[in-house]
């Protein structure tokens, strides 16, 4: 399946994209929104040397490192969902995050399940 720059397969079938629409493919058929969340907490350990590298300042990697892993899980569940609806792709999909509570936050990937011809 031909992907266009937007377009990530994330190891599925199903073609995912940030677009609304994917060039030179029609839709055939819309099967609604889906999403996926995952909600993540701090390490102890780490969130002490967090609020270190707060102080001098820096990247915090290690928060860098689980929000990309909160992220694939999301993407990842929103996918399954569409595989089950039988979309073929996911299109216009977004992020959102949330903090739930001190040191922990959701993040929620959403799109809409598409069949492409």
């Amino acid at each position: 399946m031909p992907q266009t720059p937007n377009t990530y397969s994330g190891g599925s079938d199903v073609l995912l994209s940030n677009l609304e629409i994917v060039p030179g493919r029609r839709i055939k058929t819309h099967l609604g929104i889906v999403q996926g969340s995952t909600v993540r907490a701090k390490h102890v350990g780490k969130d002490l040397l967090s609020g270190l590298k707060n102080i001098v300042g820096g990247e915090l990697k290690s928060y860098t490192e689980l929000m990309q892993e909160a992220r694939e899980e999301a993407t990842r569940r929103m996918t399954e969902q569409a595989e089950l609806l039988g979309a073929n792709a996911v299109l216009n999909i977004r992020y959102s995050t949330t903090s739930i509570t001190a040191g922990a936050a959701e993040i929620l990937a959403y799109g809409t399940a598409v069949v492409l011809e």
